[in-house]
């Protein structure tokens, strides 16, 4: 029987590894260098700039991705919730931004 492995994607963006330059692997998860270097130019900002910037550097995956390809990613979300000890809600209202 015959195992097949998910193809490897960055967490962050969802890009499969063959669309972009490099992958980094963590315990369960995966960012590319795309994500690396968006993150360097957030943190590089001062708060203010920062702050004001925040809806237009979210990474927003879900609208260029199959319904196949996100039902794919919904256990290796899990298993980040399950990483840090909390509900997927109780992420989503620490996490998203969301007021």
């Amino acid at each position: 029987m015959s195992h097949e492995l998910a193809p490897v994607r960055c967490s962050f963006c969802a890009k499969p590894k063959e669309d972009v330059a490099k992958v980094i692997a963590g315990p369960g998860i995966y960012i590319c260098n795309e994500c690396v270097d968006l993150c360097v130019d957030i943190l590089g900002r001062d708060a203010l700039t920062a702050e004001q910037d925040h809806t237009e550097t979210r990474i927003q995956p879900w609208d260029s991705m199959s319904n196949d390809d996100m039902l794919a990613l919904l256990p290796k979300i899990a298993a980040i919730g399950a990483a840090m000890d909390m509900t997927r809600q109780s992420a989503w209202g620490r996490f998203s931004g969301e007021e």
